[in-house]
């Protein structure tokens, strides 16, 4: 293994053990005093499991309590709690089937009562009870998901057709307090979108869901067009917000850790959002201007970029964003770039990002397989997995965005 893939992954270690939400739980409950009623846990999200174990570890137990997370992103039995896996990026049957259950459990709840609502971004899929059929709910997802929409779009759309979105779930708690922890993976923090908001007031309106649905030109119900302009919570009272962890985190832990290794770091920006390719194709133009000092560089941009599908291959955003880098990288070779996702999981994949160097294209091109072809398809992934530049994690109990790295090493 090159010194330059031992440096990216102690990178990648060090950074998401500083984001693992288990001491910010602890911290935000440290002086939690309940109402002399009942203590419900609700915990949705990618990071659900992890938040749930750290919150009953503080509180000793809960009266009753549900986890709802992605699939194989539970790891034990937590007391007093049921564990649901479901369906990221897109809802399942067993999304609806969890939040239901969790309703139920919030329901009949009085004003002693109160709910911990723990939350993580993935919650818009895993966490939701549509107003539309399951399937449409689907099928709008993927269309959502497609076309290039970024986070706050899709959210602004997903809440309108959701009866537990846009505060409807603190709603469906009342009168009972809730006291929600909310683990940010979306750009600025905006509270109304972190999982589409289900225990905050909603600061979007139905005529930007509407723009959004005519901008990507969604194929939607009547049902559907009619929901978009029913309005969402603007206020409520029954609701205390925490939040903890973001991706200015994770930039700061990876900052950190490469300075450990002798690097001058600059921190590029910790709100990316462009298109995935576009930004591997800046992270490696950066390099190769800085190539010629002869130094030690670490560029860091936190953030997460969107992918506009073109083909049916397998990958996801950070896949795609490395791999975008790869040629302008190309025969330098004290160069590299990776990106990954603070999950652990990019896409429907088991991967949590990817990682190109300067001997990637050759490898590539040794394989026969095109760089331009393999982007065009959103095949990411098999490329990678061929040349070795896949970044496995498995699930970090975790979510905060995701960081892309460019490291430079002296010649």
């Amino acid at each position: 293994m090159s010194s330059l893939r031992q440096n990216a992954d102690k990178i990648i270690n060090s950074s998401l053990n500083a984001v693992l939400p288990d001491r910010a739980v602890e911290k935000a409950l440290k002086q939690f005093q309940g109402n002399g009623g009942r203590t419900v846990l609700v915990a949705a999200g990618k990071a659900a499991w992890q938040m749930a174990a750290a919150a009953v570890r503080v509180l000793g137990k809960v009266d009753d309590g549900i986890v709802i997370t992605k699939y194989d992103h539970v790891k034990g039995e937590i007391p007093g709690v049921e564990c649901y896996e479901a369906g990221h990026p897109v809802p399942d049957q067993n999304s609806f089937d969890a939040t239901e259950k969790a309703l139920e459990k919030v329901s009949g709840l009085d004003e002693y009562d109160t709910v911990i609502f723990l939350l993580s971004g993935g919650g818009s899929a895993l966490f939701e009870k549509p107003l539309i059929p399951g399937e449409e709910l689907q099928d709008i997802t993927r269309q959502l998901l497609a076309c290039g929409a970024d986070i706050v779009e899709m959210n602004t759309i997903r809440k309108r057709l959701s009866a537990v979105k846009g505060g409807r779930f603190a709603m469906a708690c009342m009168p009972a307090k809730v006291y929600a922890i909310v683990l940010s993976d979306i750009v600025g923090d905006p509270l109304d979108m972190i999982a589409s908001g289900p225990a905050y007031p909603d600061a979007s309106t139905c005529e930007q869901a509407q723009a959004i649905a005519e901008k990507y030109q969604l194929k939607l119900s009547p049902q559907a067009h009619e929901l978009l302009k029913q309005e969402t919570p603007k206020n409520l009272s029954n609701v205390t917000t925490q939040i903890t962890g973001s991706v200015r985190e994770l930039c700061k832990a990876a900052q950190e850790a490469a300075e450990k290794l002798g690097y001058e770091t600059i921190l590029l920006t910790d709100e990316l959002g462009c298109e995935a390719r576009e930004a591997g194709s800046m992270m490696a133009s950066i390099l190769r201007t800085y190539a010629r000092t002869g130094k030690k560089y670490c560029f860091i941009a936190g953030g997460e970029t969107v992918v506009h599908l073109t083909g049916t291959g397998k990958g996801g955003r950070n896949q795609e964003l490395a791999l975008a880098a790869a040629a302008g990288i190309d025969g330098i070779g004290n160069a590299c770039v990776f990106s990954v996702g603070s999950d652990g999981t990019d896409g429907p994949t088991d991967a949590a990002g990817g990682y190109v160097d300067g001997s990637t294209m050759e490898l590539l091109r040794r394989q026969n397989i095109d760089l331009y072809t393999i982007l065009h398809q959103n095949d990411a992934y098999s490329a990678l997995k061929a040349v070795g530049g896949l970044i496995i994690t498995g699930p970090t109990g975790t979510n905060v965005n995701d960081v892309a790295v460019a490291l430079l090493d002296e010649r």
